[in-house]
């Protein structure tokens, strides 16, 4: 069977798999792309740069070195600079605020992507009952058939189980990943804003 053949034995079931498949290849190429710009350097290292122009009193070249580092915990660390000299709740509650935005940001599509990913394989077994059903009807229209036709009327309708599961496996592996990096980035956001409030106590 061709390619075509297989998708137009599949039915209507078939078409919303493959908008499916679209939509979820868009979300995770979109996602490995932003999270890639937004890794930069590793949180340590970054919080050396700012505790040691902090101890040296260059509080705005802190806060160039924030603004040039595209990374979560680099915003939520600016978002405390900028109220430096203030009482600790205030400067930790800016930070809590610019990490739940950051995580926003974080989580954005990843919802639809886990949606994708459990309910293509069901969409997949309705659209193979569908087609088992069909096939027996025919059969039953017609009169006629054996078991090479009944055979043949259940691969046809089997082709939607398998292109659901095509589309959920990548779909649920890349939602892991991404529920993974997540969580890395907010245990960054934690450490470094734990950090500055420890360097703006001791000041």
């Amino acid at each position: 069977m061709s390619l075509m053949q297989i998708i137009s034995s599949g039915g209507v079931t078939m078409y919303v798999l493959i908008l499916f498949s679209v939509i979820s290849l868009a979300i995770i190429l979109e996602r490995l792309l932003y999270y890639s710009r937004r890794s930069g350097i590793p949180c340590s290292e970054f919080m050396d740069y700012v505790r040691v122009a902090l101890e040296k009193g260059y509080t705005k070249k802190a806060e160039e070195v924030c603004k040039h580092t595209d990374t979560p915990f680099a915003s939520v660390v600016h978002a405390g600079l900028l109220l430096q000299g203030h009482d600790e709740k205030k400067i930790r509650n800016a930070m809590e605020r610019q990490s739940s935005r950051e995580v926003m940001s974080l989580e954005r599509f990843t919802d639809i992507l886990g949606t994708i990913g459990s309910i293509s394989v069901y969409v997949g077994l309705f659209g193979t009952v569908i087609g088992i059903i069909r096939a027996f009807r025919d059969i039953a229209s017609s009169g006629s058939g054996g078991i090479s036709v009944v055979i043949s009327g259940i691969s046809e309708a089997l082709v939607c189980t398998a292109a659901g599961l095509c589309v959920a496996i990548p779909a649920v592996i890349a939602y892991n990943f991404f529920v993974k990096r997540i969580d890395t980035f907010i245990a960054d956001m934690e450490l470094c804003s734990s950090e500055l409030l420890d360097i703006v106590k001791t000041k």
